[in-house]
Order: structure tokens, then sequence, then C-alpha cells
């Protein structure tokens, strides 16, 4: 059996997904759907069986599951990076973490578990190594705490443990996050609604929706973690990015133009969506600037030396494909 936590959320509804297109449906699901509607994201994937996350961590550590599961796809977190409440994040994302960790090592089932990117706080680099660690946030200290715990036992680990560093992943099953969704997600909607898109204004030294981040699709993260399944024997911490660093503006030209393209419009330039008013830039939420990671670039230096070899698809193809599925679902 294949457990895989946050299966009802983002990444983790994505993940069901790609297991069942292999023939995988004996997978336990865990969520917390206190948001109701967030089921949507597993209405059309097949599970064994579904537990409350608090529920199953309770079964879990009184042996309900003992020599039952093969592997846990942990994807399950408060990812909200402006969360205030740093005891919740911490006993919901760090010591959750370290729990399913003790578990799985105890029953020699393998960890496949979210991490982020969040961990590296203003960069400038972006390696999986101590001294690039410096989180700006409780959400970002959260992950990077589990992951301190994974390196303490390297030496000690009998199963597989990998933890991945998520970039800024966009894509499918999303819509549940809200105002954590991708910039994708939003420029789908405020184009569609106003017919023009919004994003920040600038900061850390670069110019209006000029700031740069690793834009992944969630594509990406499900093959990586796929691939970790595949390949029992590695362990370690890997950035899941595409190792490039691409603009806000670059996001919003990518996804404007691929709803034009869907109503036979000609793609524009940057320059001419300004112009006609089409992207418009506004100032960031109080307290939220020096909070910001104004650019990101995955090092994929450790993931490509573990032997994944695969390509990333850029934001061009990435948020094309993404704003067809958008569509093709709201029709």
């Amino acid at each position: 059996m294949i457990i895989v936590t946050g299966a009802a959320g983002f990444i983790g509804a994505n993940l069901v997904k790609a297991l069942n297109a292999r023939g995988e449906t004996n997978i336990l699901a865990v969520d917390n759907l206190t948001r109701a509607d967030k089921f949507r994201n597993l209405a059309d994937c097949d599970i064994a069986d579904y537990w409350d996350k608090e529920a199953f961590l309770d079964a879990l550590v009184a042996g309900d599951f003992d020599g039952e599961v093969d592997a846990v796809l942990h994807q399950g977190a408060c990812s909200d990076t402006q969360g205030s409440d740093g005891r919740y994040m911490m006993d919901n994302n760090y010591r959750y973490t370290v729990t399913l960790l003790d578990w799985c090592q105890s029953e020699g089932a393998r960890l496949i578990y979210a991490s982020s990117a969040a961990v590296y706080g203003p960069g400038p680099e972006f390696r999986e190594v101590r001294n690039c660690e410096q989180p700006l946030n409780v959400y970002g200290y959260s992950k990077f705490l589990a992951d301190q715990v994974v390196r303490r036992r390297w030496d000690e680990l009998g199963s597989q443990v990998a933890g991945l560093r998520y970039f800024n992943v966009y894509g499918p099953r999303e819509d549940h996050k809200q105002r954590m969704a991708s910039v994708a997600f939003h420029c789908f909607n405020q184009y569609r609604a106003e017919g023009r898109v919004k994003l920040f204004e600038g900061s850390g030294g670069y110019g209006s929706g000029e700031q740069q981040r690793d834009f992944v699709s969630v594509e990406d993260a499900v093959a990586v973690n796929l691939w970790l399944l595949d390949h029992p024997d590695v362990s370690g911490i890997f950035n899941v990015g595409t190792g490039c660093a691409q603009s806000f503006n670059d996001v919003a030209v990518a996804a404007v133009n691929a709803l034009r393209a869907a109503h036979g419009e000609a793609a524009l330039s940057l320059a001419a969506m300004l112009n006609a008013g089409l992207i418009e830039y506004t100032a960031f939420p109080p307290g939220l600037a020096d909070k910001y990671q104004s650019f990101t670039r995955a090092d994929l230096t450790q993931l490509r030396r573990a032997g994944y070899g695969a390509p990333f698809l850029t934001v061009e193809e990435g948020v094309a494909r993404y704003m067809s599925w958008l569509l093709a679902r709201a029709a």
C-alpha cells in the first residue's frame, strides 16, 4: 500500500492521479477536509481508503498500519507563507513529518516528503547545503527543521528517505489554495474576469513584474516523486525546480497569450500588453515585501547527480498547457 498525505491538496491529488495512471489504486489518502470543497481534487481518482490526518496519525502510532505500507508520499502541510500561527505551523509541518519519519524507519517503509524552497530565504544561492538556508517565515522554518532532522540521521537510515524542495509549483488542482495559488492560476482568473492581470510592483532591486522565480509545473514535480518511487536506493534532499529563473512578467505573458490563442487572437509582446493595459502592477500588501523572495533558481546538481535526467517544462510550455486545462474544465 502507498500512503499519500495531503492527498486532496495540490501536489498530493496530482500524485494520486499519476499513480492511478500507472495502475496503482491501493492508495490510502490522508488529508484534512475541514474545507470540504477539496474533495473535488480526488473525485476522478481511485483510492482504497480515506483517513483524516489526525485520526490517521493516531492509528499509525498505535500500530494499525504496521506491515502494510510500502511507501509514504508525505505532501500534507500548511503552505501559507504569510501564516502567523507558528505553533500550528510547527506542529502540522515539522512534528508531523518527524513522526512519519520515525514510523517509516521502524517499519522499513520508504518516505518521500515535501520540503520547500522557502528554506533558502533571499538566496542568492539555492543549493542543498546549510550555509544557503535562511528562511524568512515560519513556514520555511518548519520545513528547514524537518530537513535538519533527516540530515542528522543519514547514517542511521535503513530505508529510503527523500526530501523534495519544491520551488514555485503551478498547475491543475490548485483552486482550493485561493490566495496561495500560483500566479499562473490568478492570471487565468483575472484575465477572464477583467481582461487584465495584476502583478506586484518592483522589489529587491527588480523592476515591476521582473522579480524572478523558478516556476515548475506540477507535472514535473510529480515526475520526480514517481522516479524516486522507482529508485528506492536513492535518498537525499533534492531541489525540484527547472534550474531556470523566469520573471512574473514571463508567466503573465505566457498565460495571456495562451488565452488569446484559444480565442484566435494573435500573441502580444510584454510591451504591447502593457500599452494595452492587459498587465497592471500593484503595491505589496503591508508586511510582505520584507519576507518576499525576489529571486529563486534551483540548483539541480544533486538531483541530476542522483540520476534524474528528464527535462523540465519551461514557463512558456507549462503555462500554456495549464491554461488549456483550465479552459477545458471551465467549459
